[in-house]
Formats: structure tokens, C-alpha cells, sequence
């Protein structure tokens, strides 16, 4: 007889309850909706991708595969902790270069995100940045899953404030220092970024010691200089790498960086010479943004030099 109140009680308290299946929904609320730029679902199931795989992969132009050389994607990401299942902002990605290996990378598994300058701000950008959407559009197995946004170089904002894991730039400080933009690009970089979150910047090295004024024009900045702009927006540098180091470049071309290639702004003249002497010399450096209080002890890779070849 207990045994058989205790199955009825059991029973009654299970009809009191009904199927979790008619419960109520929780009511929404504004702080339940995403707030970041959500990744659009890729239109099929991807394989899982390495960073050696997206290297390797067949869909990368020959002629950027050429540069990985003087470029070292590998040892350059690797540096910056990138990898599978976190958000990447690239800021300015050009013809997409590092897009062919970062959007494969982490399509289906994480979100890659380029931020170009918006096509009003100049006709250059605006046929850059239609040849770089045509490029991603044409190859929807590789980049469908990649986010384009726009940014105002003059209030860049790159998505919601603490929304990135990363955010890149691969030469192209030079270009905002020269245009009075690069202050405000940091400050959005940081704004950006989790904290914690990782900045990475390579650019064109100038001797430590290089005057100022003869840099204006030349596309290198000593490495000083970049280090200033990311402590001033609220960075703290983390390390430095020789990855894309080259002692042969002596920094002091006729037509600056451009002088060497890919470019190669003189034609033909001197070409061999510069051809020897390979891509500019380069600063590969690592920040974050702080946690709170948290105070990173500055490092440096064991990568030796390597010259651009």
C-alpha cells in the first residue's frame, strides 16, 4: 500500500509539471541578441583546415604562393597565435593576399572578417574594393563565409566593441601615418578586440635611428613610432619577431619601398640589384589589449632573421 501512494504521488506531481515540451519561451530581451557581426553559414559542410593546409591550398594565385617566400604566412600567423575557431579582423586586406589563406582557414570554424576603407573615401578605394569583392564572389567554396565591412578612415569603427579576436594589418601603417589617420585607426583596433584580444602589425622597418622627415615619403617607420601609436590607443607590446626581417635592404632607395618588389617602381633600371636584394625589411610586432589591470611581460620570438628572397 506505500509502495502504491508513493507511484500515485509521483504520477500526480508529473502531471502538475507537463511536457517540458509546452513550457513557456523565456521572454526576449535586447541583451540576448548578438551584438557582434554574425558569420554567414557556409553553403556547405567544410572540411576541417590547417594552417598548413590553407597555405597549400590550389585555390591561392601563383603569384601570391611566389611571395610566401618573403612573405612567411606560416611562421607570421603562428606568431600572432591566429587559428581556427576565433573572429579575425583584417584591416585593409589590398588584393587579398593574406584573405586566400585567413577566410579558408576559418570558414565553418571561426569568422574572418576584412574591413576596407569605404569607396567613398577615394577612387582608388573604390576600385580597390571592387575587385577585391569580385575576387571573394567569385569562389564561394573558399570565401562565402567571409565578412566585408566598410570603415570611414576619418571614424573607422571595424563591429561591436569587444567582438574580435584578432584584428591584422600587414603594411599598411605607413599609409595612415602619411594621412593623418593612424591615431584614430588604433583606437578603433582596440576598441574592437576582446580584451585579452591580440593586435598584429607588420609594415616596412626604417633604421632606429632614421630622420623623421626623410621618412615621409619613403613607406618605412621606425619601429619606435609604431609601438607609440598602439600604447597610446591602450595596447601593451608582447613581442617582437625577426620573421620578416631582410639585412639587405639598406632602407635608402630612390623611390622607397617601392623601389624593391613586387613592385619594383624603376622598370628596368637597377632591376637585378633589386631583385637581389628582395621585399623590404619588416617589423613584426604583437600587442594586447589588456584584461582590467593585467600587466604582459614584453618578449621576443626565437625566429632568426630571414631575408626576403
Amino acid at each position: 500500500m506505500k509502495n502504491l501512494s508513493l507511484a500515485v504521488s509521483l504520477a500526480l506531481a508529473l502531471t502538475a509539471c507537463g511536457p517540458a515540451t509546452e513550457h513557456a519561451p523565456a521572454p526576449e530581451s535586447a541583451s540576448d541578441q548578438p551584438a557582434e557581426i554574425v558569420a554567414p553559414k557556409p553553403a556547405d559542410a567544410p572540411a576541417a583546415m590547417t594552417l598548413d593546409s590553407a597555405i597549400a591550398g590550389d585555390w591561392r594565385s601563383a603569384d601570391n604562393k611566389a611571395r610566401d617566400g618573403a612573405r612567411h604566412p606560416k611562421e607570421t600567423l603562428e606568431f600572432f597565435g591566429v587559428q581556427p575557431g576565433q573572429t579575425v579582423v583584417e584591416i585593409t586586406p589590398g588584393g587579398g593576399w593574406y584573405t586566400e589563406i585567413l577566410a579558408p582557414l576559418l570558414r565553418g570554424n571561426g569568422h574572418y572578417v576584412a574591413a576596407i576603407a569605404s569607396a567613398a573615401s577615394s577612387e582608388y578605394n573604390a576600385r580597390g574594393n571592387a575587385k577585391f569583392r569580385e575576387k571573394l564572389g567569385a569562389d564561394a567554396s573558399h570565401f562565402d563565409a567571409a565578412t566585408i565591412i566598410d570603415f570611414d578612415p576619418q571614424a573607422p569603427s571595424f563591429g561591436a566593441e569587444g567582438s574580435a579576436d584578432v584584428v591584422l594589418t600587414f603594411r599598411n601603417v605607413h599609409n595612415w601615418v602619411g594621412n593623418g589617420t593612424a591615431a584614430g585607426m588604433f583606437k578603433a583596433f582596440n576598441a574592437v578586440l576582446k580584451p585579452g584580444g591580440t593586435l598584429g602589425v607588420v609594415d616596412h622597418r626604417a633604421a632606429d635611428n632614421a630622420d623623421p622627415a626623410s621618412l615621409e615619403k619613403s613607406g618605412y617607420l621606425t619601429t619606435a613610432s609604431v609601438i607609440k601609436l598602439a600604447t597610446d590607443a591602450g595596447f601593451e607590446l608582447v613581442g617582437q619577431s625577426e620573421i620578416n626581417a631582410n639585412p639587405k635592404d639598406t632602407k635608402d632607395h630612390e623611390k622607397g619601398v617601392w623601389t624593391l618588389p613586387p613592385v619594383l617602381a624603376l622598370g628596368d633600371k637597377d632591376r637585378d640589384k633589386y631583385l637581389a636584394i628582395g621585399e623590404s625589411d619588416r617589423m613584426t610586432l604583437k600587442f594586447v589589449k589588456p584584461k582590467g589591470d593585467q600587466i604582459f611581460e614584453q618578449g621576443t620570438d626565437s625566429h632568426p632573421a630571414q631575408p626576403a628572397q
